[in-house]
């Protein structure tokens, strides 16, 4: 198994930028890793996600705004958000899995959660 902490929640303006970072507790080399987000009444849905191959998933409405990356041999999956809107306000998820993607149940293990609050 594996666990994961995120960090680097906070609240922003809009226009603002956030970074987020997940720590895992062993190599990520053979998991996908990817971010959700779950607003308060509404489905925990994907942000953006990457594979051994390197090649990122991004959901329609990041529309070029979010940029998901990693750092191998910190273990690091991270997620730099640019032009944020209030409506990105959420609870961001890193989660890890063996199929690369933005569905849910296709991720095994899940950190607590950093909030991002945009006003």
């Amino acid at each position: 198994d594996v666990q994961l902490v995120e960090s680097g929640g906070g609240s922003v303006q809009a226009g603002g930028s956030l970074r987020l970072s997940c720590v895992a507790s062993s190599s990520t080399a053979s998991y996908c890793m990817a971010w959700f987000r779950q607003a308060p009444g509404k489905e925990r849905e994907g942000v953006a996600s990457i594979g051994w191959t390197l090649k990122p998933w991004y959901a329609d409405y990041d529309l070029g705004r979010f940029t998901i990356s990693q750092d191998a041999a910190e273990k690091t999956t991270f997620l730099q958000m640019n032009s944020l809107r209030p409506e990105d306000t959420a609870m961001y998820y890193c989660a890890a899995g063996v199929r690369c993607g933005l569905v849910v149940a296709d991720f095994a293990y899940w950190g607590q959660g950093t909030q991002v609050t945009v006003s």
